[in-house]
């Protein structure tokens, strides 16, 4: 199998010169929301912060799952405030978003959005095609946390939509299926050390049949791949 950093074959046509950022670069952030009323204003400002400071173009979009804490009429009160170009309401199985670039990450606040410039000059450096945090690198750390799925990543679109179609696993697997399968196909990936936080409000969602699925899941996985 080929490293993770080498080049697929013609991908140097595909991609703009190494290091530099064009000015029709947009982040699109994914937010899935299940029972966020609490932390979803404050993740949304502090997102809105980190992009407005950087200058960065971006939307946010949140992808709420039926939550029955009132988290979607929260999401329409922020896309009223921030404007409807910047906050957008998808349901599952929509768009990735307008976004050249695609960031994935949890509602719950276990990673902080000053860390998104960051992900974005790591990009642009290496011209990678995803680039995920890492507690293990660097500097990262870890508070409070223990072993739920924290993810926080930056994917080119074209190369998220990919992985989307080659996946086949479901709930917490599919992150690390979306890993594998990016290795598998020569997707160069970039790290940033960042520390994790547990959640600021509310329970996690990972219960005991969620860590048997997820364990079902892991030997699927390690079983074609």
């Amino acid at each position: 199998m080929a490293s993770p950093g080498a080049s697929r074959p013609g991908a140097a046509s595909q991609r703009p010169p190494q290091g530099r950022s064009s000015r029709q670069d947009k982040y699109s952030v994914l937010l899935p929301t299940y029972n966020e009323r609490e932390n979803l204003p404050l993740i949304v400002w502090l997102l809105v912060k980190s992009f407005s400071e950087s200058a960065i173009n971006y939307e946010i979009i949140i992808i709420d799952d039926g939550s029955p804490d009132g988290t979607r009429e929260v999401a329409e009160q922020l896309e009223k405030i921030y404007g409807p170009d910047k906050i957008l309401l998808r349901p599952r199985e929509k768009k990735l978003g307008l976004g050249n670039y695609v960031i994935i990450m949890d509602a719950d606040l276990s990673h902080h959005p000053k860390f998104i410039p960051e992900f974005i000059r790591k990009q642009k450096e290496g011209n990678f095609d995803i680039v995920s945090g890492t507690r293990y690198k660097g500097s990262g750390g870890v508070y409070g946390w223990d072993l739920k799925r924290k993810i926080i990543r930056l994917y080119r679109k074209e190369v998220l939509q990919k992985l989307i179609e080659k996946c086949v696993s479901k709930g917490y697997v599919f992150q690390m299926e979306m890993i594998v399968r990016a290795r598998q196909l020569n997707y160069t990936i970039g790290e940033v050390p960042i520390s994790f936080v547990d959640r600021v409000y509310g329970e996690s969602k990972l219960g005991g049949n969620e860590i048997v699925s997820f364990l079902k899941g892991l030997l699927t996985l390690f079983a074609t791949t």
